[in-house]
């Protein structure tokens, strides 16, 4: 798959079918006992609080976001902004949204979250990992859909730090020979 196409849900369903297949011929070609499918491994509860709603907290760079997801019409609210007021361009909000098109959960969950730290990019990764690791709380069964998907990886990624003796991270200053 190319960076411009986007995965749809029988396609990572598929590549989760691949990679199980894949891990169960290779342990019966090392002699090993074939790993236990999904379905026979233990059930996961959902995690809910009296409300009804699952709790998550997602990071991405300098940001954290405090995500609350429960069943409704699929309204997104950002520190008490509504998603297009908060995250203006529209690549922050359809990251956003991300996990439920994966999940085949779209407009079906309203979101609440708080967010702090950063800039709006990283606000809205973070924001989509707190969405993605709630949607695991509140449906167990969605947790393979989304780890395929790379939703449930925190992107460690940040700024590298300024080092003493260069003008930023790395970059030296200008060399003058005389």
């Amino acid at each position: 798959m190319s960076g411009t196409q986007t995965a749809t849900l029988a396609d990572l369903k598929d590549a989760l079918a691949a990679r199980q297949a894949a891990a169960a011929a290779e342990a019966a070609a090392a002699g090993q006992p074939i790993p236990a499918a999904p379905s026979d491994a233990p059930k996961r509860e959902p995690k809910r609080d009296a409300l009804g709603r699952s709790y998550a907290t997602g990071r991405r760079k300098e940001s954290v976001a405090r995500v609350w997801i429960k069943p409704g019409k699929g309204e997104i609210t950002v520190n008490g902004k509504k998603v297009v007021q908060y995250f203006a361009r529209p690549v922050l909000r359809m990251l956003i949204t991300q996990p439920f098109l994966v999940s085949d959960r779209y407009n079906q969950f309203d979101v609440f979250c708080t967010v702090t730290g950063g800039g709006l990019s990283g606000q809205a990764g973070a924001v989509r990992h707190g969405i993605s690791r709630a949607l695991t709380h509140y449906e167990p069964d969605l947790r393979g859909i989304l780890k395929v998907a790379g939703f449930l990886t925190r992107d460690s990624r940040a700024v590298e730090r300024k080092k003493y003796g260069k003008a930023k991270a790395r970059r030296s200053f200008q060399f003058s020979k005389r």
